[in-house]
């Protein structure tokens, strides 16, 4: 191979960090190299880190092999023991091209390839300015990073450190370029967004800084959040949830688990009477709004009982686009030393949480086509597209990373299916296409 290459594990926040590796590896001269941004959520997202890394060279032995992300961060000597990785990097210099000119040589000692710093030491997250986002139709953006909250289960602030915000001047001219460059739709991100601003001066808030984007950049034409914590959502936020038709109706929650006491164990803010309450009242406020939530199956402690009641909290929030974790022990983390439970029924408890996330999801897809109703989606590839909502609807002949509208008839199980219509959309050609950005991905 030649040039460089991005391999991205877990979240948004990731996919839009793989974008400033490479444009930083590439300014720094690298060539022939595969980088890793991985993962820590799970143990299981480290091991697929290190099949995926065993693969790379053994399909080119010749490559080189650098791996950063969460799991670089904090399992550094996991990965530094692999004889098939040649640097491991930290997370705060990931985005820095000198970080890439510095590279140790091929085939120095273990301790030799680590350039891993104290992440709680990091104070400020420096902008990163992107062109385009690779293999995406939609653009991420990062305006927030670290968490100050100590879930008893995660291990993400040891990866990411303390919370600290992007000032919005340089998130504004971000998506100014975005924007400019052909993309309609942006996803602002972070690892504990709704904390956003309140390292900054004057306190700006998400909401805020959401509001301050949809009118500072008007050619956008959709602003969707990715995961937020449902307690710490402001009223200007909840403004623009009822009353602003570019800021998408679709939020995906940290909500972990749905009974009272695991919540508690788990060091969570909100009950779950907290987390019904706000999407009832997101949907009062917007009829159509759909949601999406992570959950933790096998919490250590977790009955019969309280698993019954994530059961049930799928429903009684209308879950459409939920992500199940099986609970994995993290070394370091509160929950690791409180008693576990049997792996077989941690996986047996994923999978019925699984399945009742499929039923809300069908019952959702069943009710979005029984309205039979035009709706305008964002094509992500070729004939699949996302409607406002996030839901998957079939779009043959839709150019990818532009807007249609589709006109829906029914559903296939698993997307929304219909017709497109032609009633003006067409001027979007017009626009700078972001087709180019992604064309190879």
């Amino acid at each position: 191979m030649s040039g460089v290459k991005v391999v991205t594990f877990g979240c948004r926040l990731n996919t839009f960090e793989s974008e400033t590796m490479r444009k930083a590896a590439e300014t720094a001269g690298v060539n022939n190299a595969v980088l890793f941004n991985t993962c820590a959520v799970t143990a299981d997202a480290v091991r697929q880190a290190r099949q995926a890394i065993r693969k790379v060279r053994r399909d080119d032995p010749h490559a080189r092999i650098v791996v950063s992300g969460c799991a670089a961060q904090t399992e550094p000597d996991t990965f530094a023991a692999m004889d098939e990785v040649d640097a491991v990097i930290g997370n705060d210099a990931k985005g820095a091209s000198a970080t890439y000119r510095n590279l140790p040589d091929f085939g120095v000692s273990q301790s030799e390839k680590v350039r891993v710093n104290d992440i709680m030491s990091v104070r400020e997250t420096a902008p990163q300015m992107i062109e385009a986002v690779a293999g995406h139709a939609r653009a991420f953006v990062q305006v927030q990073n670290g968490c100050d909250h100590r879930c008893t289960f995660c291990v993400i602030p040891y990866g990411r450190g303390n919370s600290r915000s992007v000032p919005m001047g340089a998130v504004v001219e971000q998506i100014e370029r975005l924007a400019g460059n052909g993309y309609q739709e942006v996803v602002i991100t972070g690892v504990d967004a709704t904390s956003y601003g309140a390292d900054l001066p004057g306190n700006p808030s998400l909401g805020k800084l959401a509001g301050t984007i949809l009118r500072q950049v008007p050619e956008l034409r959709r602003l969707r959040l990715s995961s937020i914590d449902s307690i710490e959502v402001d009223d200007d936020l909840m403004e623009l949830i009822a009353d602003e038709p570019r800021f998408m109706p679709h939020l995906h929650l940290s909500l972990q688990h749905g009974d009272n006491l695991i919540l508690k164990r788990m060091k969570r803010r909100h009950s779950r009477e907290d987390a019904v309450k706000f999407c009832r009242t997101v949907r009062d406020l917007r009829p159509g709004f759909a949601f999406g939530a992570d959950l933790i199956a096998g919490f250590p402690t977790e009955t019969e009982e309280m698993f019954a009641r994530s059961l049930d909290i799928v429903e009684d929030c209308g879950i459409a686009f939920l992500h199940v974790f099986p609970y994995s022990p993290r070394e370091g983390t509160p929950a690791a030393k409180m008693p576990q439970l049997d792996r077989g029924l941690i996986k047996a408890r994923a999978a019925r949480l699984r399945q009742a996330g499929e039923t809300v999801f069908k019952n959702h897809l069943e009710d979005m086509a029984q309205k039979a109703e035009i709706h305008p989606v964002l094509v992500e590839y070729s004939g699949i597209a996302r409607t406002e909502n996030f839901t998957p609807v079939v779009a043959p002949g839709a150019p990818r990373g532009q807007m249609a509208k589709v006109r829906v008839t029914g559903h296939d199980g698993g997307r929304l299916t219909g017709d497109l219509v032609d009633d003006g959309l067409a001027d979007d050609r017009a626009r700078p296409s972001a087709t180019a950005a992604f064309a190879n991905g």
